[in-house]
């Protein structure tokens, strides 16, 4: 099997089935349809319950459950309450800053998404990334991202 570095010019656009002109609209299409956006799948998103949930995984959090049990069995009902509403503050503030981390590197990702310059139908058309499709011909330049 060769390599694609090894191949020529033409070798490579008569394997990928593409003119030097590029390819067309409806094909680009199609292949966006075929092969899906050109970008990295993401993780299942966690809902704001099971961050929540997860901020009582910490040691220390439960060393202070622990110890707020140990105070409820002798009969220390306020320091209780307390270790308790520390503990529900604790976990409500770690919540939020982790759904407002998550907003702000969403916020990041939308500003500094790449756009990629590419032959379509014979014409230089600058589009998103997560638009190129394989068989596209990328047009680079020093500086630019490669985005494949």
């Amino acid at each position: 099997m060769e390599n694609w570095y090894e191949k020529t010019t033409q070798q490579t656009l008569d394997e990928l089935n593409v003119t030097d002109g590029g390819l067309s609209a409806a094909e680009a299409a199609r292949r966006l349809e075929q092969y899906g956006e050109n970008k990295l799948s993401e993780g299942k998103k966690k809902s704001a319950l099971q961050v929540f949930a997860e901020q009582f995984k910490d040691l220390l959090v439960i060393i202070l459950v622990a110890a707020a049990l140990i105070s409820l069995a002798s009969g220390q009902s306020e320091s209780t309450l307390v270790i308790f509403a520390v503990l529900l503050l604790n976990a409500v503030l770690g919540t939020v800053q982790y759904l407002k981390a998550e907003k702000s590197l969403e916020s990041l990702k939308a500003m500094s998404a790449p756009t990629a310059k590419v032959l379509r139908n014979g014409e230089t058309v600058a589009l998103p990334s997560a638009q190129v499709v394989p068989g596209d011909v990328v047009l680079l330049e020093a500086g630019d991202m490669v985005v494949a």
